[in-house]
């Protein structure tokens, strides 16, 4: 039976793909305050230009493919059992080909309900628009989790985490929450592997860092993990 790893991902696994992260822009996505864009309250108040943001995002990641550090992932699956929990919203693991991914904050291709949150579509094209409705006659929004909203995948993230027996994080300060608290359910002796160019904030024994971005990163973690297989 393979070994099941579990793999957390965030913005730093797609910035090579050409997808523009939070950390990078200072807490601004280009001209934006992320409480003009990512709150409940920025939608109430404008929601014309949330709707914007959006759809301005979702034609960037139309435009984009995965990267080697997204294929090196799915190059994982031969020998272990991969689960990808992901705080993206884009769909770059799946299109690489990825088989089993969690996304924790939403995904950016997916449109819901604005009254009943359960009704999620699948938005075809990259625009959002006014007028665009559920099947109950609400007006769709952004099938996203901003800041400020609970973040329900957690509960299945949980025991995913619980049950691995190897984790790797990529590309996340690890400075969102909930999603970083989920290094505290691993079992103690699991090994624990974080590849980043910027180290995160992880104090456990028995880490080992990989100071690279993804594409590379994912690489030589492929070459340490086959010790474990």
């Amino acid at each position: 039976m393979k070994k099941k790893l579990v793999v957390l991902t965030g913005a730093g696994m797609s910035q090579e793909s050409g997808i523009r992260t939070f950390r990078d822009m200072g807490g601004l996505w280009e001209e934006y305050d992320v409480t003009e864009v990512a709150t409940p309250e920025a939608w109430e108040r404008n929601p014309e230009l949330v709707m914007k943001f959006y759809n301005d995002r979702r034609k960037q990641l139309y435009e984009s493919e995965p990267n080697k550090g997204h294929k090196g992932l799915v190059e994982l699956e031969q020998d272990f059992d991969v689960q990808i929990i992901t705080q993206n919203v884009d769909d770059l693991h799946e299109r690489a080909g990825a088989s089993k991914v969690l996304h924790l904050h939403g995904e950016l291709k997916k449109v819901r309900s604005t009254r009943y949150p359960n009704l999620i579509y699948d938005l075809d094209g990259w625009e959002l628009k006014f007028g665009d409705l559920c099947e109950k006659g609400y007006q769709l929004r952004p099938h996203i989790v901003w800041f400020g909203e609970m973040v329900p995948a957690m509960d299945e993230a949980v025991p995913l985490v619980e049950q691995a027996d190897i984790l790797v994080v990529v590309g996340t300060s690890l400075n969102v929450y909930p999603a970083a608290g989920l290094l505290h359910y691993i079992r103690e002796d699991v090994p624990v592997f974080v590849v980043d160019p910027e180290r995160p904030p992880v104090y456990m024994k028995g880490v080992t860092f990989i100071e690279e971005k993804a594409g590379e990163g994912v690489a030589q973690l492929k070459d340490k993990l086959k010790q474990l297989i």
